[in-house]
């Protein structure tokens, strides 16, 4: 059983951990944004850790951008909303196909990123730093879309009724969610190297805010219909994917221990004992290296809905 590693206490992902209520990181344009802790955690250290690993983050994740804007109906004259948007890599590729875009996200560091790589590729894209949850939409959205940027709401039903008020009515929600994480082999592969030797992390409330908070399709389904959604389905897509974006077996076993599974398992571990639990990711990774890098599956829903 690996259910500790989905019942993420903290704001949580891949990516570095932050203590969220440092007050040296806080980033509260307005005090009564409905997310605080996220919005000082994503524009701190860990909002930074994106934007200089935005390569491997994205070439990571690159394989469920088509399936998104597939599922969105994404082409010329979609007016487009990217929830959660990051450095803006789906925004760009919406844009790309013709859509009218905008991305929105809560972390000024990856607005800025986002903003300047659309200025660099010469895409009339707007970009948002605000919280989708508390943001004040009036509609104008044909299509509501996010890649892996939804799971981190303190209060996800009211997150997406507001949405709701993004879209025209009849307009699409499309977005990638985690499945469970014993369902995601880049999980399950280090995280049960690690385990004998480091035992297992600490675990909160299964849908607590984090990477993992939507594996339960049945919560999907309760909360996006009391938001106010219909037609609304929930697929499972299983795609490989390469750690880090296409890196050396060495890189991936640095870039994992760096990372959000890395601190989780090893932030209390002494020299020796890292040193074993790393060696004992590595030995374990060995098998799925292929010329392209670490290659190991993945378990997604790929939700989508209609606001009625």
């Amino acid at each position: 059983q690996l259910a500790w590693w989905s019942e993420l206490r903290t704001p949580l992902t891949w990516g570095q951990i932050a203590v969220v209520d440092d007050a040296a990181n806080s980033h509260r344009p307005d005090d009564t944004v409905p997310n605080p802790d996220q919005a000082d955690y994503w524009n701190g250290p860990e909002g930074q850790h994106w934007v200089e690993h935005e390569a491997r983050f994205d070439g990571m994740l690159e394989p469920f951008v088509a399936p998104i804007l597939d599922a969105a109906g994404a082409g010329p004259g979609v007016r487009l909303l990217d929830v959660g948007c990051g450095n803006g890599a789906l925004t760009r590729a919406a844009a790309a196909r013709g859509a009218d875009a905008t991305g929105l996200d809560i972390s000024a560091p990856m607005v800025e990123r986002a903003r300047a790589h659309a200025a660099a590729d010469g895409l009339a894209v707007e970009f948002l730093e605000a919280d989708a949850q508390g943001h004040r939409f009036s509609g104008g959205f044909d299509a509501v879309v996010s890649r892996f940027g939804v799971m981190f709401f303190g209060d996800p039903t009211a997150a997406f009724a507001n949405l709701t008020r993004a879209l025209e009515p009849g307009g699409r929600l499309a977005f990638a969610c985690w499945q469970e994480q014993a369902a995601n082999e880049w999980v399950v592969v280090p995280a049960l190297a690690m385990l004998p030797i480091v035992g297992p992390p600490d675990v909160g409330p299964p849908d607590a805010p984090g990477p993992f908070a939507f594996a339960d399709r049945d919560r999907v389904e309760g909360i996006l219909a009391g938001a106010g959604f219909s037609d609304i389905g929930v697929e499972s897509v299983e795609l490989p994917l390469l750690l880090g974006g296409g890196l050396s077996l060495d890189e991936t076993v640095s870039w994992l221990s760096q990372g959000g599974m890395g601190k989780r398992f090893l932030g209390d571990a002494d020299g020796p004992t890292t040193e074993r639990a790393l060696a004992a990711v590595r030995e374990a990774l060995a098998p799925h290296v292929t010329p392209d890098g670490v290659r190991l599956g993945s378990a997604v829903w790929l939700v989508t809905a209609t606001r009625g």
